[in-house]
């Protein structure tokens, strides 16, 4: 009887396609030696819980506290961990940049290495993208089931002042075009190339980029918790005029490319889709 419950948990786990897919999760580390070991054993955890085949592909982004050494002894106790320096400059972007061309998995999630995401949320983040049958998942901490948890009142502000900007400006119904934690298939990645952000900007670029060029996405709540330990490698004075140059970028090639992507989103549109 066991063995037929099994079996039958099996096919069903198949039917829903979770065996013909791969998760990649891809973490940019820079001087997170406090709070990465706890970030990779507790994702780790949660996905082999449910059972989801994944790798957890670490980058190390020229860190000087101890992170790296932290990162192979991990490496070395779990095979679905990978590490890798990033080659490029220092940089959030440029560290995901190198993640995102050495992933290996069939669906890539962004996350923090500073434990402000939970592993939950991407459990919940894979679910949807194969029951809705996306091309993205993107996170909200601002829809109903979302969180904030002592988010800096200045950045909470800014934060929001932006997003309902981009809302504007595109024509979105997402309200979180900011949150670093999205949910990508392989092809989208490859179809949003040339990727330019080198910093934390790459977050609003991605998306924009796949919304722009006719990606279907849903959108699911999920918790954000600040670090308690640490410090927040976002610095707000240096990032205002990257995030402007990225936006500004894509709102261009949003009017100049009218026509480009009408078909594919047509196409979408009739699966159910949410294009732009």
């Amino acid at each position: 009887m066991r063995r037929l419950s099994t079996s039958l948990h099996d096919a069903l786990r198949k039917l829903l396609g979770v065996f013909d897919m791969k998760l990649s999760i891809v973490i940019p580390a820079h001087n997170e030696s406090v709070d990465i070991e706890f970030t990779v054993l507790h994702l780790h955890e949660r996905l082999a819980t449910e059972q989801i085949d994944h790798e957890i592909l670490v980058v190390n982004d020229h860190s000087t506290d101890g992170t790296e050494e932290i990162l192979a002894g991990l490496c070395r106790r779990l095979p679905a961990v990978r590490c890798l320096n990033n080659p490029y400059s220092p940089g959030f972007g440029l560290a995901v940049r190198w993640g995102l061309e050495n992933f290996t998995g069939d669906a890539v999630a962004i996350y923090m290495g500073d434990a402000s995401d939970r592993p939950e949320d991407v459990a919940a983040f894979f679910r949807t993208m194969i029951e809705d049958g996306v091309d993205c998942v993107f996170g909200s901490r601002f829809v109903e089931g979302g969180r904030v948890v002592d988010y800096p009142y200045p950045k909470l502000v800014l934060n929001r002042i932006v997003n309902h900007g981009i809302r504007l400006l595109f024509n979105l119904r997402y309200n979180d075009v900011t949150n670093a934690f999205k949910l990508y298939r392989r092809h989208v990645i490859a179809g949003v190339q040339p990727i330019l952000s080198h910093h934390f900007n790459l977050t609003v670029e991605l998306p924009l980029k796949a919304i722009i060029r006719g990606y279907t996405f849903s959108v699911v709540p999920n918790h954000w918790i600040n670090r308690k330990t640490g410090e927040s490698k976002l610095k707000i004075k240096e990032m205002g005029s990257r995030y402007l140059f990225i936006i500004l970028y894509c709102f261009i090639e949003k009017w100049l490319s009218r026509g480009d992507y009408v078909s594919k989103r047509e196409k979408l549109k009739s699966r159910g889709g949410q294009p732009i």
